[in-house]
């Protein structure tokens, strides 16, 4: 099978369950990001956790690159091309965040009262290693391939701006 990016989604029942999951998921290979949403049994919606491999690496990495950039301006050169290149980074993160949001509205609707749902962007090459760790903590697997997740989004994102 060749590498695919998907939104594998992790179905509990037990609102318990889902934490050494979690734990687990963020050692899979090829994982980009993982959160976990919990439903109390009255319905009641909460992103309880999340992991993001290499989260901040943008925001420092192009301030740590353009503050070398500016040292040819000497010692405000630099300042300022550290400050610069990190608000560039760190705006490449935010955009990931607002994105991330709305993408957990659309998943909203498939964590179960009392339950959880964890939700893992990961490029898989293999669906082994995901499909191992819903068996061995007794989650449902579902798999939405990167486009058609990325379609259900936007549909999601228009609707709401046409209210």
């Amino acid at each position: 099978m060749s590498e695919q990016r998907n939104l594998v989604l992790l179905t509990f029942l037990d609102t318990p369950a889902w934490r050494s999951a979690f734990d687990e998921a963020q050692h899979l290979p090829g994982l980009h990001a993982v959160a976990a949403l919990e439903r109390s049994s009255d319905g009641v919606l909460e992103v309880r956790d999340t992991f993001t491999r290499g989260a901040g690496v943008a925001t420092v990495g192009s301030g740590v690159l353009s503050g070398l950039v500016g040292l040819l301006g000497g010692p405000i050169g630099m300042l300022l091309g550290f400050a610069a290149g990190a608000a560039l980074g760190n705006a490449a993160e935010e955009r990931y965040a607002t994105e991330a949001g709305a993408a957990m509205i659309v998943l909203s609707p498939r964590v179960p009262d009392g339950g959880a749902l964890l939700a893992l962007d990961v490029r898989e090459s293999s669906p082994g290693p995901a499909d191992e760790l819903a068996a061995k903590h007794g989650a449902a697997v579902e798999r939405i391939d990167e486009h058609t997740f990325t379609e259900q989004v936007r549909a999601a994102e228009k609707k709401a701006e046409e209210r």
